[in-house]
């Protein structure tokens, strides 16, 4: 059974930076996509960014020049680095690991960007 940790999340100011970070472990299965979802409260859930085995990109516009999603395929490791932060981005993140047949979610970690 396949297994996400993330970890990274906290409190930061209206511009400043956060990196998060989704390890997969406990699956003899290929990933195909890893991404970050997030959902606010009374809001739908929202695909940030994703990113395949062959490293393409692909993000939501709301973070399009902000944010840079990357994969370390050697360690099943995703990363999201967050910068120039908005209130706006305030959400629960969710990891998430595609396979063939089946997508894995991380428990979710809480980023908070207020003064």
């Amino acid at each position: 059974q396949l297994q996400l940790v993330e970890s990274g999340g906290g409190l930061v100011q209206p511009g400043g930076s956060l990196r998060l970070s989704c390890a997969a472990s406990g699956s003899g299965f290929s990933i195909h996509v890893m991404g970050w979802y997030r959902q606010a409260p009374g809001k739908q859930r929202e695909l940030v960014a994703s990113i395949t085995r062959s490293g393409y990109r692909d993000y939501v516009d709301s973070v399009k020049g902000r944010f840079t999603i990357s994969r370390d395929n050697a360690k099943n490791t995703v990363y999201l680095q967050m910068n120039s932060l908005k209130p706006d981005d305030t959400a629960v993140y969710y990891c998430s690991a595609a396979r063939a047949a089946s997508t894995t979610w991380g428990q979710g970690t809480q980023v908070t960007v207020s003064s």
